[in-house]
């Protein structure tokens, strides 16, 4: 029997006895399809598996042994984007091989659950209680946001952030060095340091500027902490700076006409789960305001922005892959130390430099981890 998909889920709305089935009221869709009770599939499933056993001679090593002596674990995934971004089979495979260094397989004994909010935030509490509900071992996380989510929904759980800035700052963990509860994971600072250096980067691919933009999301915790650290940076390095806010996607356009009224001549944009689902969109926007913009995370390069200054997303994904791996071998969250990059990797792109009628200095190229032709 086939049952509708569900709109917030991206495996079918209707999930196997194995899974637990759809959570009572997330979701009209479940609600109105769902298959025999949990318990009474899973009681058919265990006297099945014990009739197996009970019938098997003393010693056997047959699938149902197998499957008896070994378990599954299961490992939640929960992204702001969308299951056909390009970036999620880079991450999936990079999260995939941190996982094998310790000596776990999906498909032998791992498994993954996969929820995505695309590009709406606000759907992340609900699918954080969703995964919490039906029992996964580890909740595996791309953003701060996320994290905020999981770390509501539950307080037992681990919960692994590939990307969070300023993770202390925002009260995810006690400290870098000791998280102290059930959260651990791969950060970025945001500091003085870094906001500086972003835009310095700006300023010598577009020397005339004197005000610079920043796209930021109210609805992101950790904002307004990159917001301050970015006003210390430009009072600094001479320039005049404007924060502009967007939600969500539907508020990107009037950002950035706001932008343009306010004749902003280049912009930085914020690392943001949200913005880095919708990345194309703005890739777009300020291609069509003529803004160059450098952003804090690699894809948006990629994706048609002009610079990025970010460590590895990819290479974040695998840590956490490490990570999820040792928490499942028995370590504690409290215990895993918050890892910080100790490389930031500079991208231009070339083509969109020359859309925008910028020259970029050689020195400056010469000093690009990535161009993008």
């Amino acid at each position: 029997m086939k049952y509708p998909r569900c709109q917030h889920h991206d495996a079918p709305g209707v999930k196997s006895c194995v899974e637990g089935g759809p959570r009572p009221g997330a979701c009209p869709a479940c609600v109105t399809s769902t298959p025999p009770a949990r318990n009474a599939c899973t009681r058919r499933r265990l006297l099945a598996l014990s009739a197996a056993l009970l019938a098997a001679p003393l010693g056997a090593s047959g699938p149902l042994a197998a499957e008896a002596q070994q378990r599954v674990y299961r490992i939640g995934w929960l992204l702001n984007t969308a299951p056909e971004d390009a970036f999620v089979p880079r991450a999936l495979e990079a999260f995939r091989q941190g996982l094998r260094e310790h000596g776990w397989v999906e498909g032998e004994n791992v498994a993954l659950e996969h929820r995505y909010a695309r590009g709406n935030p606000g759907l992340l509490p609900e699918l954080a209680a969703d995964l919490v509900w039906i029992g996964v071992d580890v909740i595996l996380v791309g953003s701060g946001p996320a994290a905020l989510a999981a770390r509501k929904a539950t307080t037992t759980i681990p919960i692994v952030f590939a990307l969070a800035l300023d993770p202390v700052g925002v009260g995810l963990v006690s400290s870098l060095a000791r998280p102290g509860g059930n959260v651990t994971g791969l950060s970025f600072i945001v500091g003085p340091e870094l906001a500086g250096k972003a835009l310095q980067l700006l300023k010598e691919a577009a020397p005339r500027v004197t005000r610079v933009g920043v796209l930021w999301n109210p609805g992101n915790a950790q904002h307004p902490v990159l917001l301050k650290e970015a006003e210390v940076a430009a009072r600094a390095l001479g320039v005049g700076l404007r924060a502009f806010e967007a939600r969500a996607g539907d508020a990107l356009d009037q950002a950035f006409a706001a932008m343009s009224r306010e004749r902003t001549g280049a912009l930085v944009v914020s690392p943001d789960g949200m913005f880095f689902a919708h990345r194309a969109r703005i890739a777009a926007l300020a291609a069509q305001h003529r803004l160059p913009a450098i952003y804090g995370l690699q894809e948006h390069a990629e994706a048609g922005g002009l610079m990025a200054y970010a460590p590895s997303s990819v290479g974040n994904y695998r840590r956490a892959g490490i990570y999820a791996g040792k928490i499942l071998r028995g370590a504690r969250p409290a215990d895993l130390p918050v890892e910080q990059p100790t490389k930031f990797e500079l991208t231009i792109n070339m083509k969109t430099a020359r859309a925008l009628g910028l020259a970029i200095p050689p020195a400056l190229l010469l000093r690009a981890d990535h161009v993008i032709e």
